[in-house]
């Protein structure tokens, strides 16, 4: 398939129309927005509809708990709908584990700290309600746990990874940690695998086809196999698509994260002004779903860096957008 199709139906399967939706509607499309940074996770949301604020995605974490942040997929946080947290966790959680100890390890942190400094945590939630990090740390510190940020980072990711913790409430612009159990209502129930991956398959394909195994295996980061199996079965009609309209996608967006080549959206001559290597991939400016430029956001307003000037006038709306959302 030619770039330019590629970009129309990827950016189609991605909402990139940016109709009406509610939050929860958009995430779920997606199926997992990357949100370490939660900022960018709001934007990538703002992208695929109209009229939300930073605001209301705060209110779907916060008051209506439609939306959750956890450790699933590949290693890193991710925005999901609440209902999709369990067997996604399932799915991906158990892979974490390992790597997980060996980073404490690093620390100065030992398998019994580490599952001592779980229990803590899993009491002070239990006890008080949402914490924050730098509140957890203390607790962890007056434990005689090591309360670095680095350790305290890892351990409250290992709480997440063994089902204690999750990422629920926004207080004061940052995420709490709740009892997982708690705020989703229920403990995280036994998944079989198999109907898992088959859920993931169809539910990758609905927000990123076309996309192949390996596409899939390097989005999920679930091996080859899995990836093969979860698609095995699943059949995709992609009726024809419209251009996608000029878009200002924030850092770690799914449109430049959802497969395992972004050639088709990043031209090779500004590959590097994208993503420039150490993990970063900056916000980028999209025209019929190209990259065109990267921007960023200073004092809530939109700075556009583009790699050619004649395309300033398509982001007038799209900047004034950025800001009006922000602001709300």
């Amino acid at each position: 398939m030619e770039s330019a199709e590629l970009r129309k139906r990827r950016s189609a399967a991605q909402l990139l129309d940016a109709r009406p939706r509610p939050a929860p509607e958009v995430v779920g499309r997606l199926l997992a927005v990357q949100a370490q940074e939660l900022r960018s996770a709001r934007l990538a949301v703002r992208a695929r509809s109209s009229g939300l604020t930073a605001a209301d995605i705060d209110r779907e974490l916060t008051e209506e708990r439609s939306l959750v942040v956890g450790w699933v997929l590949r290693g890193t946080l991710h925005l999901v709908r609440r209902e999709d947290y369990a067997w996604l966790h399932a799915l991906t959680a158990s892979r974490q584990l390992t790597g997980s100890l060996r980073r404490l390890r690093e620390e100065g942190v030992s398998p019994a700290e580490a599952e001592h400094a779980v229990g803590i945590v899993e009491s002070a939630l239990a006890a008080e309600g949402p914490l924050t990090r730098t509140e957890l740390a203390e607790q962890l510190a007056a434990a005689g746990i090591r309360a670095e940020l680095p350790a305290v980072r890892h351990l409250l990711r290992l709480a997440a990874l063994e089902g204690v913790a999750i990422l629920g409430p926004v207080r004061s612009g940052a995420q709490a940690y709740a009892l997982t159990q708690e705020w989703l209502g229920a403990e995280l129930p036994a998944v079989d695998r198999d109907a898992a991956l088959a859920t993931l398959g169809a539910r990758y394909l609905a927000g990123h086809a076309p996309a192949t195994d390996e596409d899939l295996a390097a989005w999920a980061g679930l091996p080859l196999r899995d990836a093969r199996t979860a698609l095995a079965e699943i059949k995709t009609d992609l009726p024809p698509a419209a251009e996608p309209p000029p878009r200002l996608l924030p850092s770690f967006d799914p449109y430049l994260l959802g497969w395992k080549n972004r050639s088709f959206a990043v031209p090779p001559a500004h590959a590097r002004r994208v993503h420039p290597g150490g993990g970063v991939l900056r916000a980028t400016a999209t025209v019929h779903g190209l990259a065109v430029g990267t921007w960023s956001l200073r004092g809530g307003r939109v700075e556009l860096d583009l790699f050619a000037p004649e395309h300033a006038a398509a982001f007038e709306e799209e900047a004034a957008d950025v800001e009006r959302f922000v602001a709300g």
